[in-house]
């Protein structure tokens, strides 16, 4: 019995199964992992062409669970197969060599760690960094997520920078690696959610329970990205803004209310700024995800801290010079 279930979530994605799924099979072990696919209720033809591969475990919904309950009730289904890790995957990744063997060699070799996630670079420009995750996750003191790797939209090149296993806040749900136990002792992912921020609430849970996530660079994904809503999407923003409050106000504690309020203001300043740019449609998203968030956060389960959590210290603007500096000066030394 292969200790990792490896379950890639798909809903109308034939063209990322047909380009990434054999690279999958072929560069993960069979002694090591069963893939397993979970189809959230696609209509494209997608099924029709996972009945022809035998060495892929399927797994059939009615309808389009989202990213939250698509992987809950896969990993529901598979918990009587006692697996000792999960590995979240998403359709549109190209694994390499050793993706996997090294992330599960690094969990065995630290106890603490309850996820771990590969480096992720973009399938379009491979020298670079892809965006949802990079080289490791975290938030700054507002809530806001970045990465080792990635400020806002400022995405650096590959060079070498970030090689060394990392403890971070949180990993991409493009690919990460979590202990089985510990998933279903966290509940799994917020079904609240939906979508988007869902990895960065699990992470942020595991945290405050006592785990450990980390970045392992040695192991390394192409990722495409935006494979379900692209990145200009309005639902993807307002999900992101939705969510994002929903998640301060789940694990910050007894700041729970600044944190909301200082983040609210903030959403408004950029609301604003859509409005002078001309995007006042993403300005009504944005009020829409503040009008829902006061619904669902009623809905929501407050998180246990068992153990203190503390986050960024600085925003996403400053770390964004910061960075913007440290790759003007880096490319001065390498000329």
């Amino acid at each position: 019995m292969p200790k990792t279930a490896v379950v890639i979530l798909n809903w109308n994605g034939i063209n990322f199964l047909q380009r990434f799924l054999p690279t999958v099979i072929k560069k993960t072990p069979d002694n090591l992992a069963r893939i397993i696919v979970a189809d959230n209720g696609s209509n494209d033809g997608s099924l029709e062409y996972l009945s022809n591969i035998t060495s892929v475990q399927t797994i059939k919904f009615d309808k389009n669970y989202g990213f939250t309950g698509g992987y809950n009730k896969a990993f529901d289904i598979l918990k009587e197969e006692k697996y000792q890790y999960y590995l979240l995957l998403n359709s549109d990744v190209e694994v390499t060599d050793r993706w996997l063997d090294t992330l599960i060699e690094f969990m065995e070799s630290h106890p603490k760690a309850g996820i771990c996630s590969p480096k992720i670079k973009s399938y379009a420009n491979p020298h670079y960094f892809e965006h949802a995750g990079a080289c490791g996750g975290y938030i700054d003191k507002f809530g806001f997520p970045y990465c080792r790797g990635r400020i806002l939209s400022l995405v650096e090149k590959d060079s070498g920078q970030y090689e060394d296993n990392r403890e971070t806040f949180w990993a991409s749900g493009a690919s990460f690696l979590i202990r089985a136990e510990l998933w279903h002792q966290l509940g799994g992912l917020d079904n609240t959610f939906f979508a988007h921020m869902e990895e960065i609430d699990l992470c942020w849970r595991a945290k405050l329970s006592g785990q450990q996530v980390w970045v392992v660079p040695e192991s390394e994904i192409y990722h495409v990205g935006g494979g379900t809503l692209p990145n200009e999407s309005p639902n993807k923003l307002y999900l992101n803004f939705r969510n994002n409050l929903l998640m301060i106000y789940k694990n910050s504690g007894t700041h729970r209310r600044k944190n909301i309020f200082i983040r609210k203001n903030i959403d408004r300043v950029i609301a604003l700024i859509y409005i002078l740019t001309g995007k006042s449609e993403f300005a009504k998203v944005i009020s829409k995800a503040h009008k829902d968030f006061e619904k669902l956060k009623k809905e929501v389960k407050i998180t246990e801290i068992k153990n203190k959590v503390k986050y960024g210290d600085k925003t996403l603007i400053r770390l964004w010079f910061e960075t913007k500096r440290s790759i003007k000066k880096h490319k001065k030394l390498t000329k």
